[in-house]
């Protein structure tokens, strides 16, 4: 029986939580901390359906709550849904059934479509479109360190799993991303079920566009931690292709965590034979000569433009590198 953790109270959410077919549930909704009518709200909501409770909790932000739903959980599935967006009426059903026939897959989501139409900008709908190639487990710890390649709220995962892990931690960085790649160093796969299940309300005061834990610096702050914690763990050199805006962020906290970073690689000539960080910058031509100096280097795809990533797979490829084992995309 999937729980949910329902972080608010408009009534599109549990509407679509409590039109849920074929699947038995519970929704636990998290108050936290409210200073409107919300407490009522639910009230009123857990008092019409028995399959809703709610907790209330001063405010302690995101992670606490979060956690504190978990707690109150006991079934072997959990779920996520802000309280703004809208689950498909057959979501709870295909992810159950899905975890349920792929034992190995530890989170499943789906794919998602964006809402209000008129609200989705041109970032936004890009990003969705790559979240929405990113299906089968391999695609996905593909570019796992490019981005967060699941919608938090369209989740669905093995409470086992969170518990192996410790459940979400405060690093002052993306939680949902955080809890992502603790799972994927601890060996867990992902998966979504490819068919859209989820709407996601897109707003300007949506989390991930106000709170700092989501900027641009904090993103890549996590990458670096966790790629030094696994990809990069034992490399003696590290080579960034990318020595734009990208590529100076990544190496920054690289070279603050002690990563052995080596050289950069770009295709500006303005560029070509200068140094970054006092750093040498070379051509893409140099970078099997420099490649085969190090017993066991790593590459770091760092160029943010688009359709950069795939020019570099082919290159990278056509070197006999492989994705995922000696290089990875960070952006």
């Amino acid at each position: 029986m999937p729980c949910f953790n329902a972080a608010g109270t408009l009534d599109e959410a549990l509407n679509s939580l409590l039109n849920q077919t074929r699947v038995d549930f519970e929704i636990v909704a998290v108050d936290d901390g409210s200073t409107d009518a919300t407490a009522e709200h639910l009230a009123n909501w857990a008092k019409r359906d028995p399959r809703v409770s709610v907790l209330s909790i001063p405010h302690s932000g995101i992670i606490e709550a979060l956690n504190t739903g978990i707690d109150a959980c006991d079934a072997p599935f959990i779920a996520r849904i802000d309280a703004d967006d809208r689950a498909h009426p057959e979501r709870l059903e295909k992810q159950v059934s899905f975890l349920e026939t792929h034992p190995d897959v530890a989170v499943v989501g789906c794919l998602v479509e964006g809402f209000p139409e008129g609200d989705v900008g041109e970032g936004f709908r890009l990003y969705l479109e790559w979240l929405n190639r990113l299906v089968t487990p391999d695609a996905i710890a593909r570019e796992l360190f490019v981005e967060s390649p699941l919608v938090h709220p369209s989740v669905m995962i093995r409470r086992s799993w969170l518990e192996r892990v410790g459940g979400y931690q405060d690093h002052n960085w993306p939680e949902d991303y955080d809890l992502w790649l603790r799972m994927h160093l601890a060996g867990a796969r992902f998966a979504k079920v490819p068919e859209v299940l989820f709407s996601w309300r897109e707003h300007t005061a949506r989390l991930t566009r106000i709170d700092d834990r989501y900027s641009a610096v904090n993103l890549t702050r996590i990458k670096a931690h966790y790629l030094l914690k696994g990809p990069l763990r034992d490399r003696n050199a590290v080579i960034v292709w990318g020595a734009g805006k990208m590529g100076r962020l990544v190496s920054r906290y690289l070279l603050q965590q002690g990563a052995p970073l080596m050289v950069f690689v770009d295709i500006d000539p303005s560029k070509i034979g200068r140094t970054r960080r006092g750093i040498p910058i070379i051509s893409p031509d140099d970078l099997p000569r420099w490649w085969h100096r190090y017993e066991n280097p790593a590459a770091l795809a760092a160029v943010g433009s688009r359709g950069a990533r795939a020019l570099i797979r082919d290159r990278l490829t056509a070197m006999g590198l492989g994705e995922g084992s000696d290089w990875w995309a960070v952006a």
